[in-house]
């Protein structure tokens, strides 16, 4: 079977159904083929502020506002032997967020794209995409999971949204590019009947480092709370070999943290122990003709600052602006392209930079984790870093020491004065809100404008003022 669809979004996930719910609010055709059928497991429960906007535009922010997910005020941190509140009301009172069961919110997105008029196609494999002679994306070869149908799809324009599988990166373009650092292993678990975390803002998550890694604590709506554990890949082998059993691991783990072991005394582990490798990555390239990477498709971070569904949601909105500018507005496809690339890049490294930062103000015994999480030389070298290195380069002989100057003042930009002595998140919600939906804010003359449509608006056509 053969069909042609305008817009294809390859995967149902945050990313996926951003792109897709927003281009279908703006009048196109768009087809969602997701693998799983939903609601489906994910880990990722803690969410920022930054997506509050995005669900706006979406129209989903009172799906998921009435859904009944525990409200989340902030973060609480004990971090060697600092401990800080990240409090989302210091920005103003109405700055929150959720922490969220993913099978169902998750869901709510996939449905609300439904709703919208997304063609939604659960159960169903993309095996392969079909690029023409000039290397333009133009069509994926698809199968139902139980193998029972199967045929061809042809499209104007793919958002490639298929999460870590990464369909085009891993398995077309050969682009990802692992990280020298955050090559961690995480393993968590649910547990029923804990005491209430009383540190921090309501609802907040807490995180607290332990000798080999650090621990987070998310109290869900379900009367769960999800309990993790993260550290590093030859730590958590040599635990292997020591101790054998995941779940002895884990007890071990949590139960060395008076934080984590005051909450599960008298508690009930609900679940299996689930294992993940949280090794951080970035694509090559996050876009091409015909097709863009969206989510953790195109890039994934270490999870210490919780920036997964942000990464998701915000490439989602830039991906749908990008698409429409092309298809509708009459923007150039490479211009779009690059600015698309351009502003998803800025974003993630900043929040690379950020997590690094953060990993580098820990100060306790047994610092031999948090060395390994510092950014070597070599990453430094391979950021982009537009602003800083535009700023800071001119005058400048030496490349590399260019780019050591400009991780260091995205560093302090972002993590505050006094990064490596105080409290590195002060700036935390700022550097998630750095669009460039201005002028002033413009990448490669072009910015993004939601009304009166979503698209890509080029500086040379705004009025000049009088």
């Amino acid at each position: 079977m053969h069909e042609s669809v305008q817009i294809l979004v390859v995967g149902g996930g945050p990313a996926g159904s951003t792109a897709a719910t927003l281009l279908a609010r703006e009048g196109f055709a768009v087809t969602l083929l997701e693998r799983e059928h939903f609601p489906r497991y994910h880990i990722g429960e803690s969410l920022l502020p930054s997506c509050l906007p995005i669900l706006d535009l979406m129209g989903a922010r009172e799906k998921i506002e009435n859904h009944g997910f525990q409200r989340k005020g902030g973060a609480y941190f004990e971090w060697g032997t600092e401990k800080w509140d990240l409090r989302f009301d210091e920005l103003d009172d109405t700055t929150y967020s959720w922490q969220v069961v993913r099978s169902e919110f998750d869901h709510l997105l996939l449905e609300h794209a439904k709703s919208q008029g997304v063609d939604v196609r659960e159960g169903v494999t993309v095996k392969e995409v079909l690029f023409d002679d000039d290397g333009r994306a133009v069509q994926v070869r698809w199968e139902n999971t139980d193998r029972t149908d199967h045929g061809e799809i042809s499209f104007d324009f793919m958002v490639d949204a298929s999460g870590r599988a990464g369909l085009l990166a891993t398995k077309h373009l050969r682009s990802r590019r692992f990280h020298d650092v955050f090559k961690n292993v995480g393993f968590w678990g649910y547990w029923k009947g804990t005491k209430p975390i009383e540190q921090g803002p309501d609802g907040a998550i807490a995180v607290c480092s332990i000798p080999e890694g650090w621990l987070w604590a998310i109290p869900l709506h379900d009367d769960t709370v999800s309990i993790g554990v993260v550290t590093g890949k030859e730590h958590f082998r040599a635990e292997q070999e020591r101790q054998g059993q995941l779940a002895d691991i884990y007890m071990e783990k949590i139960k060395s943290s008076t934080l984590t072991a005051d909450l599960i005394e008298g508690a009930e582990l609900v679940s299996e122990i689930k294992a993940e490798t949280d090794y951080s990555y970035v694509t090559e390239n996050f876009a091409g003709p015909g097709y863009l990477l969206a989510g953790d498709a195109a890039c994934f971070l270490d999870p210490l600052l919780s920036t997964g569904v942000h990464l998701a949601t915000y490439s989602g909105l830039l991906a749908a602006a990008s698409v429409s500018s092309i298809l509708r507005d009459g923007t150039e496809e490479d211009r779009a392209l690059r600015f698309y690339a351009s502003a998803y890049e800025m974003s993630y490294e900043r929040l690379l930079v950020l997590v690094s930062v953060f990993y580098q103000t820990y100060r306790g015994r047994d610092e031999h984790f948090f060395e390994a999480q510092k950014l070597t030389a070599r990453e430094k070298n391979q950021l982009n870093l537009h602003e800083a290195f535009l700023n800071i380069v001119t005058g400048i002989e030496d490349l590399a020491d260019a780019k050591e100057r400009a991780f260091d003042a995205v560093a302090a930009r972002l993590a505050g004065p006094d990064a490596l002595s105080n409290n590195p998140l002060v700036n935390h919600n700022a550097s998630m809100e750095q669009m460039p939906d201005s002028p002033s804010r413009a990448l490669d003359g072009l910015y993004l404008e939601t009304e009166p449509k979503l698209t890509l608006r080029a500086v040379a056509d705004v009025p000049a003022e009088a």
